[in-house]
């Protein structure tokens, strides 16, 4: 492929680790009426104007995703991060300049933090690597990497150098603190405990993440017209997904359903919901 890549951001999520502490696979685990692996992909594709790759396990069975997600698999098996983010980055190579890159673990990632790091990366004389370091780690699955990135990362796989502090050694990593993503005022508005990052390893924390409601979304009721309907909006709700929206104002919705996210419209009942949205449904009145 020549010339210059179609987009800007893409993104790549990590779904063939082998989950030991979990015991499970996590991307098929359940929240909110979806499953971690829909909705991370949802989330980083809300946040990129390029596709979403989703790298799992060789013959991996995995849950629905949303259509036009790309799945390749992991060449080498029990290689760890570095190969998941060379096999990613590799299948990007011409297709964006860089990807957001994260773990399948991650269901409370917001689009705001996903568009916070990218954004460090714009520009040709940037770093090669925004990596968010933040309650007390540095952030490899929730970072930006420049897509050329992926050579470099399969090198060190077959060299047997498997932990990204490898990579960060042998490119300019620019390291976003915690007071540095908080200094975007859409982010400290909309995750400002930084909860984008708080993966599920375990059980227990599987269990509290489940323990935690949906997220507060604004719910509107449009008629035919365009006009909100007074007597049932706007009302806050909690929902994870289109769906889950729908069913809190109680609102018959299928895949195709009627629907518009932050002004977009979506035809999608599964798409991921965050905190800040705002969805709007076509509601029929009694004259139409």
């Amino acid at each position: 492929m020549t010339g210059s890549p179609a987009a800007r951001h893409a993104g790549v999520v990590l779904a063939g680790g082998r989950s030991v502490r979990m015991g499970t696979a996590k991307a098929a685990l359940e929240w909110h009426g979806s499953t971690f692996l829909r909705r991370t992909v949802g989330i980083v594709g809300r946040a990129v104007d390029g596709p979403v790759v989703v790298v799992r396990a060789v013959g991996q069975r995995l849950p629905d995703l949303p259509f036009g997600t790309l799945v390749v698999d992991d060449p080498r098996e029990d290689k760890g991060p570095v190969q998941g983010i060379a096999a990613g980055l590799t299948a990007l190579l011409g297709r964006a300049e860089s990807a957001f890159i994260a773990s399948t673990d991650l269901p409370f990632l917001h689009p705001a933090f996903v568009t916070r790091v990218l954004r460090a990366l714009d520009g040709p004389d940037g770093p090669a690597v925004a990596l968010p370091v933040a309650h007390g780690y540095q952030q490899p699955l929730a970072a930006g990497y420049r897509t050329g990135l992926g050579e470099l990362a399969a090198r060190l796989v077959e060299q047997d150098r498997l932990r990204p502090a490898f990579l960060f050694e042998a490119c300019a990593v620019l390291r976003l603190d915690e007071a540095a993503l908080r200094a975007d005022p859409v982010l400290a508005a909309l995750d400002p405990e930084l909860d984008s990052l708080l993966n599920v390893n375990t059980p227990a924390d599987y269990a509290a993440a489940r323990a935690r409601p949906a997220p507060t979304v604004t719910v509107r009721l449009v008629g035919a017209g365009g006009a909100s309907d007074p007597s049932r909006g706007p009302r806050l709700v909690p929902a994870a997904t289109i769906r889950e929206a729908a069913d809190a104002v109680r609102l018959p919705v299928g895949r195709t359903a009627p629907a518009a996210l932050n002004g977009v419209p979506v035809t999608d009942a599964t798409t991921p919901l965050v905190a800040g949205d705002e969805v709007s449904f076509l509601v029929a009145g009694p004259g139409d």
